[in-house]
């Protein structure tokens, strides 16, 4: 045989184990790993899909929280984790579209060491304010905002995440001078402001049901480009005095590169047709989560498009952090 046949039975035997890899996988557990703390909507996104894939995978599917460091401690878990498909990480705007262009230096590099599988959900960011503010709309709360000073704190889910720059680009917009306090995740930071320990927090909505339910704060404003059919009475950042104002937040499924691609097909097949339940899908959206799904090729493209959007923004407003 000579060295192009042999090439050919070479490339064939390859192709026919990534073939075999794909059909045997999974034959052991799938750990998701959520880069934020129990009860944050990506744990509720990641433990809606673990629900429905145990039982189309027949193995079990484990959720491990990482929260810290707007992200990067989960996604580099991932990152790092043995590539076969068996270490998933529900990643969000910050730590992979987002942190390049802040952070100085990262435990990985997002495009290169994590290959995207697809997307999960996206949902706007609302503006979260304590019940006893005595701003009521979005100008009353610049108005009252600018008359702070150096005693107005803002929280944030996590440094470097679409919280955080969702509140940078309108405190630029709107003029206000405010300190950023990063929480690890929607439930304290959401408390922080309940407590008054900050002033304000731009967020996804889920996490902060207890506390509006509660009555302990108050939404004044949503970052999608409509209001929300779900939260009709909250206007939107544009129809409040800052027109063309939009900013979503959104998250999806991960892994580690040098993953095969019929692994990654697989899980993206999978997590497309659990994606279409009618019980998922209505179980998102109550929460105010619009439903992704579509294929690698389409979330990367998507990720290439917000890298480029908010990295012009966050070169603009100057944010630099150190992990």
């Amino acid at each position: 045989m000579n060295n192009r046949g042999k090439l050919a039975v070479f490339l064939l035997a390859c192709a026919m184990s990534l073939a075999a890899q794909a059909q045997e996988w999974p034959a052991r557990p799938v750990r998701v790993i959520v880069p934020a703390p129990p009860g944050s909507s990506l744990d509720l996104i990641a433990r809606a899909l673990a629900d429905r894939l145990r039982t189309m995978w027949k193995q079990p599917v484990v959720i491990e929280t990482k929260p810290g460091a707007g992200g990067l401690i989960g996604m580099d878990a991932v990152a790092k984790a043995p590539h076969d498909g068996y270490t998933l990480g529900i990643g969000f705007n910050g730590p992979i579209a987002f942190g390049p262009y802040m952070y100085s230096r990262m435990p990985y590099a997002p495009a290169r060491d994590l290959v995207p599988i697809v997307l999960t959900t996206s949902q706007p960011n609302v503006l979260a304010v304590q019940a006893g503010n005595p701003a009521n709309t979005l100008p009353e709360f610049v108005a009252w905002a600018k008359k702070q000073g150096n005693g107005f704190s803002y929280a944030s889910v996590g440094a470097g995440s679409s919280s955080h720059l969702t509140m940078e680009l309108f405190r630029s917009t709107a003029g206000i001078e405010a300190v950023h306090v990063p929480y690890a995740g929607s439930p304290p930071a959401g408390l922080s402001v309940a407590a008054g320990d900050t002033q304000a927090l731009f967020t996804v909505a889920p996490a902060l049901l207890p506390l509006i339910q509660g009555k302990r704060i108050k939404l004044l404003a949503i970052t999608s480009a409509k209001r929300s059919e779900l939260m009709k009475d909250v206007p939107t950042v544009a129809e409040s005095g800052y027109p063309g104002f939009e900013a979503l937040a959104w998250n999806g499924l991960f892994t580690a590169s040098g993953t095969p691609p019929e692994v990654i097909r697989r899980i993206n097949a999978d997590v497309n047709t659990v994606l279409q339940e009618p019980a998922v899908r209505e179980l998102l959206a109550n929460q105010g989560l619009v439903t992704g799904g579509g294929s690698p090729e389409e979330f990367r493209s998507f990720i290439d498009s917000e890298g480029r959007k908010w990295g012009a923004i966050i070169g603009k407003v100057g944010i630099r952090l150190e992990q």
